[in-house]
């Protein structure tokens, strides 16, 4: 073990040495408002995570409290953080889409007495249910624009929580200091909620043995430089930026930067260059699409450069995964490449510097990895559920696109009789809260239990899919419908995707949602005329084009496991009604009762289906859709 796992047991005490060691010498976090970087030393940050805390101890924070955080990435979500866990706290993070009733789920069941809320949307959500929780003494917010004139004795500005920390401590000057020191690696850090694909979410309780585990792993295969620029775009609800930006930004440490908001990423992502990026697999495959689209609209001339670069580049990763070296006119061709569109390439993306990339959270396709390879970006597959953290990854030398990667030292994987992958190591969280059954139930035997099936190719650990989503067809034939769902995503016309079958249905069909901005792209090059989505996404042209990018995955599938048959659905996937959860998961089993007549009518044949949904827009309120959608047929 690291010495400063030994030394330092938990997060807020390394930053006190951080502090110590740094003070205002060093940068520790960068956040970008109104187009300028606002620096913070780490001298700065200790001292706003002292005041916080002093100042939940005057509101009457006690050991143990749970305190909910809700808001875009920003230092003040990571003091409040700290704050918490200084205090021998723990923080529950929860996404910024959700409606009022899920916040109010997260809040109850997690028993949280405060609430960290960066502006007024969310402190709206909050207000609305505040009655309903007794437990919940005060709403702390940190972006203050509208919230001038709301109930103090609610809804409270960081800002005066900092100022009550600084009065607090002069009456109890050591306080703070005596929570700090008795905080455990075994307390509780983290409470990270499950993505809830089969149910309510459930509350994992992750410890800072836990996260520290992860990072120490993580350095196995990707060893960090201190001071190397990290960009914290991923939400710190989710487990992944638990460890990379609000451990492994203080372990490591990283200098920790936060965009000005979501819609500059891509622009801030340039100013920064960031060294180490982590983004869930749809960002990969929605920052592919926007590759794609960009060179399908430039010059001919720089279409014909990048299709002959990305040519050789494929070559050159063709020779190395082969383990052959490479020759001197290849290796040449390939630098020219290299400098002439992938370097210009990297730069417009923002990763002028960037050592890795890293993936996760569901399976990516192989064609997306060797794309990104192909222009330069070292992505990796990083393999981890929310309870036991970090599983496996690839090494720098022995990437291989199809599977996700080496299980770290000291973390034991094995595939049960089931072809379960189980897994033992000290990243296996501590149990869900409130929740001993099912904590049993995933921690029978001495391992945990992922429910993902999976399967060992020399020393690589390949992704299948869930154990209880691989699909059995009428024959009793299996297929993992996920498989071919990422394979259709690579598409930069297709944004979602679900693969139906099952013993009661012949042949395997699929719902496919558009990407609206890239297909209307495609449409206006084609001089067609639309309106809405609804109307794009039921053009005879662009039900051809979906065809053409199934029959291409088809061709690589079974003949048991290929599409016969696919809808371009009138609407998007929606995590407002259920039917993805916050990290755009698939919600199998309600997409497929909400959508239960288009899969009668597929399967009887039709050629078109009269649908009738109930959508739910984002001020709450619901609406009734009422269209037709045609049903594409395949030989």
């Amino acid at each position: 073990m690291s010495n400063r796992k030994q030394d330092f047991n938990t997060i807020p005490k390394l930053i006190q040495s951080r502090a110590l060691e740094y003070g205002h010498r060093a940068i520790a976090m960068r956040k970008k408002d109104y187009g300028i970087w606002n620096e913070y030393t780490w001298q700065d940050v200790f001292e706003h995570v002292k005041d916080i805390a002093n100042g939940l101890l005057s509101l009457g924070f006690e050991k143990g409290d749970k305190v909910t955080i809700i808001g875009d990435n920003d230092p003040e979500w990571f003091w409040a953080e700290w704050a918490v866990q200084s205090l021998g706290g723990a923080a529950v993070g929860v996404y910024i889409d959700c409606i009022p009733s899920e916040v109010k789920y997260y809040i109850e069941h997690s028993d949280s007495t405060f609430v960290f809320a960066r502006d007024q949307e969310q402190v709206d959500k909050i207000l609305e249910i505040y009655d309903q929780i007794p437990k919940l003494k005060r709403v702390i917010y940190w972006d203050p624009r509208g919230l001038w004139f709301y109930d103090s004795s609610r809804a409270l500005d960081i800002r005066v929580l900092e100022e009550s920390g600084q009065n607090y401590v002069k009456d109890h000057p050591d306080l703070f200091e005596k929570f700090l020191s008795q905080g455990k690696g075994d307390d509780i850090a983290v409470f990270c909620y499950t993505s809830g694909t089969t149910g309510l979410p459930k509350g994992a309780m992750l410890s800072h043995r836990n996260l520290f585990y992860a990072v120490e792993a993580l350095e196995q295969y990707n060893p960090f430089l201190p001071m190397e620029n990290y960009l914290s775009y991923i939400s710190p609800a989710w487990l992944t930026e638990q460890i990379l930006g609000l451990c492994g930004g203080v372990s490591i440490p990283f200098v920790l930067h936060f965009p000005e908001k979501p819609e500059t990423v891509q622009v801030d992502i340039r100013d920064i260059a960031p060294h180490i990026i982590f983004y869930g697999a749809r960002l990969w495959e929605s920052l592919a699409s926007t590759i794609q689209v960009k060179i399908t609209d430039s010059t001919p001339l720089k279409i014909f450069f990048y299709h002959l670069a990305l040519k050789v580049s494929y070559k050159r990763l063709e020779v190395r995964e082969k383990g052959e070296k490479t020759g001197f006119l290849l290796g040449l061709l390939h630098r020219l490449a290299d400098f002439i569109v992938f370097c210009p390439l990297r730069d417009r993306i923002g990763f002028t510097k960037n050592k890795v990339g890293y993936t996760a959270g569901a399976a990516i396709s192989p064609d997306m990895m060797r794309l990104f390879h192909a222009i330069g970006v070292n992505i990796k597959n990083l393999y981890g559920t929310t309870e036991a953290s970090l599983i496996s990854l690839h090494k720098d030398d022995d990437v291989r696109y199809e599977t996700i990667g080496v299980p770290f030292k000291g973390c034991e994987v094995k595939i049960s009789e089931e072809g379960e992958i189980l897994v033992k190591s000290e990243g296996v969280f501590v149990g869900y809260y409130k929740n001993p059954e099912e904590t049993v139930k995933v921690l029978d035997g001495s391992y945990y239990h992922t429910r993902d099936a999976g399967v060992f190719d020399k020393g690589h650990l390949v992704y299948l899919d869930r154990v209880d989503e691989m699909i059995e067809l009428s024959d009793g034939k299996k297929f993992s419908p996920q498989y071919t769902e990422i394979r259709l995503r690579f598409s930069p016309y297709v944004k979602d995707v679900m693969v139906f079958g099952g013993e009661d249905k012949p042949f395997v069909s699929a719902i496919l949602n558009i990407d609206y901005d890239n297909v209307g792209k495609w449409a206006e090059r084609k001089k067609m005329t639309y309106t809405t989505y609804i109307d794009l996404s039921q053009k005879k042209e662009v039900r051809e084009l979906l065809k053409g990018i199934v029959q291409k995955v088809n061709s690589v599938l079974p003949e048991y496991a290929r599409i016969k048959a696919f809808v371009s659905l009138h609407k998007e996937f929606d995590a407002d009604e259920a039917e993805l959860t916050r990290t755009r998961k698939l919600k199998r089993k309600p997409i497929e009762e909400r959508y239960k007549d288009i899969l009668i009518g597929i399967y009887e044949k039709r050629e078109s289906i009269k649908v009738e949904s109930q959508v739910a827009y984002r001020d709450g309120r619901m609406g009734m859709v009422r269209t037709e959608v045609i049903v594409h047929y395949l030989n």
